[in-house]
């Protein structure tokens, strides 16, 4: 792999999801010239993922499906999605990042949700229109998504999906201490 210029594929061609995985490679390969672009690639789980396996499932298989279509250096997917944990129901997301050697899989920061949401969520809405319905925007999911719209735009959908990115591409900044599991 070059260090000048990385090729890489996310499974997804939301700009937000493509802007945090070119934006996490950058600050490990300062270097490289990214070269990132998403493709459309399917989940395989429901549109709205409502657990934590369907969410990580989503992400893994929509980076399996990367790895099975195209050439690249590195493959990333993000899902994003719901649950009902202990102190109420969240949303997160899963990353997924792999190159020819590893796989990494990580896990976002939870954001509680409301519970009238959840409920509205676990019969079949999903949550970038529905936080649409509610606050009026329009495609919110390709903007801060639910997390800009909660938190009073004191944070986004990138910075978590960013900063999940960061620390799942430990695997790869030290790859002598990690015991490679084969994307």
């Amino acid at each position: 792999m070059s260090m000048t210029s990385l090729k890489v594929i996310v499974g997804s061609r939301n700009p937000v999801k493509v802007r945090a995985v070119a934006k996490a490679l950058a600050l490990y390969y300062p270097n490289a010239d990214i070269d990132c672009h998403g493709v459309d690639a399917p989940s395989q789980v429901p549109e709205q993922p409502i657990n934590s396996q369907q969410t990580r499932d989503g992400a893994i298989n929509r980076l399996r499906f990367c790895q099975q279509q195209h050439q690249a250096d590195f493959y990333a997917a993000i899902e994003g999605g719901v649950d009902l944990f202990e102190d109420g129901p969240a949303t997160f997301a899963y990353v997924a990042v792999a190159n020819q050697q590893q796989l990494a899989v990580g896990r976002s920061a939870n954001m509680p949700l409301p519970p009238s949401v959840f409920q509205a969520l676990k019969q079949g809405a999903e949550l970038g229109p529905l936080m649409d319905e509610l606050f009026n925007t329009t495609n919110i999911k390709q903007k801060g998504g639910a997390i800009g719209l909660l938190t009073n735009g004191l944070a986004s959908r990138e910075d978590n999906y960013l900063h999940a990115l960061i620390l799942t591409l430990v695997k790869f900044a030290h790859t002598t201490m990690f015991e490679p599991e084969l994307s």
